[in-house]
């Protein structure tokens, strides 16, 4: 059955995730919702850089969308600068009984023990009244931190500790909110940003950390620990977000921990230069300039780089790639699933069907 899908933004993840619902075998494009008055009555094709029309025009219409009665909202609206306005949002989606898969807020990958049960449990009721469910997720917090570090710990005899790392370059990354804003890279480093504020890193990434400690069945210490290291300018630089003049921040190490008896268990961390040559005692990808890292000791001892880059050679486009597939080929398991928030733990093997090249959707060579 093919299921009938909204695309909610066409930013910087919302492009790939047009492409990648034209390109589902099982889902269908009827609709697309834009902020920005100059993308109304515009080809979702266009929107999406595509080389043609899809057919679907963008509107800002919010009812007009819900009116059409999709299976599914992909939301990848940003989230970071208007988390509770996003969660009223996704709430009132699902009350309508309309599935969402959304890349944020962050907070909604694993909520238990990150947000009060008075923020959790009124999109809960909602869902279950609507008869639809919501799942938050994408690579970071998403696969990368959750599907991949609990999949692995299925080989171990032993766990001592549950690391999982991001280590990337954000110079080609753009998101000026996100790295001005929120990461504080080239502001003063007597300014605080949001993000470095006590307890924002548990809220943004505790869910990581709180989810493969459910997976595990173990019980953490709280709170949750944080750790932060940052790194000033040596010199002037220069990305696509902004100019990071010298002096400013301009990288940022930071932990957040899961200890059990003061001992750490689970440790999800951040390795973000703005240039390649910054901080060179910190690990740097095996190949590329971006990658996610698992490491679980015990016995066995395991390790995985997993590293992305698009057809440009480029991770920080690739990294929108990734985060709008692992939203979009989830589609048909959260529809699938029983009406609530459904998070990583809940859903089955989701996989990339009908997407091989050459391929149509029933598997047969598209040439036969």
């Amino acid at each position: 059955m093919t299921l009938r899908v909204v695309e909610w933004s066409t930013g910087t993840v919302g492009r790939h995730a047009i492409e990648g619902i034209d390109r589902h075998p099982d889902l269908e494009l009827v609709g697309v919702w834009v902020s920005d008055p100059a993308k109304v009555g515009k080809d979702a094709g266009r929107l999406a850089g595509l080389d043609r029309d899809l057919g679907v025009l963008a509107t800002n219409d919010r009812q007009a969308l819900l009116d059409l009665k999709p299976d599914a909202i992909v939301h990848t609206a940003m989230t970071d600068d208007r988390i509770f306005e996003a969660i009223t949002d996704l709430t009132d989606f699902v009350r309508a009984g309309i599935n969402v898969v959304s890349s944020g807020p962050v907070l909604l990958q694993f909520p238990y023990g990150v947000v009060p049960d008075n923020v959790v449990d009124p999109i809960v009721d909602a869902a279950k009244a609507g008869g639809a469910s919501l799942h938050v997720n994408g690579i970071d917090p998403g696969f990368a931190n959750d599907v991949l570090p609990l999949a692995m710990t299925s080989l171990s005899r032993r766990i001592d500790e549950v690391r999982c790392s991001e280590i990337a370059d954000y110079s080609t990354y753009y998101q000026p909110v996100v790295n001005s804003q929120i990461f504080g890279f080239g502001q003063p480093m007597d300014v605080t940003p949001m993000l470095l504020n006590p307890g924002v890193l548990s809220m943004a990434w505790g869910s990581v950390v709180r989810q493969i400690a459910a997976g595990l069945d173990l019980t953490l210490d709280e709170p949750l620990v944080e750790r932060i290291e940052e790194v000033a300018a040596d010199r002037d630089y220069d990305t696509v977000s902004g100019k990071i003049p010298k002096g400013t921040r301009a990288a940022l190490h930071f932990q957040v921990v899961g200890q059990v008896s003061g001992v750490d268990r689970v440790v999800l961390e951040h390795y973000t230069r703005n240039h390649p040559d910054q901080c060179p005692e910190w690990p740097k990808p095996t190949n590329g300039d971006g990658c996610y890292r698992v490491d679980i000791t015990g016995d066995p001892v395991l390790n995985v780089e997993f590293g992305h880059h698009g057809e440009d050679g480029d991770h920080n486009v690739s990294g929108m790639v990734v985060t709008a597939m692992r939203l979009v080929n989830a589609v048909p398991a959260v529809v699938a699933a029983e009406p609530g928030l459904v998070t990583a733990l809940d859903l089955p093997l989701v996989t990339g069907r009908g997407l091989v090249a050459g391929q149509d959707s029933t598997g047969a060579d598209a040439a036969d």
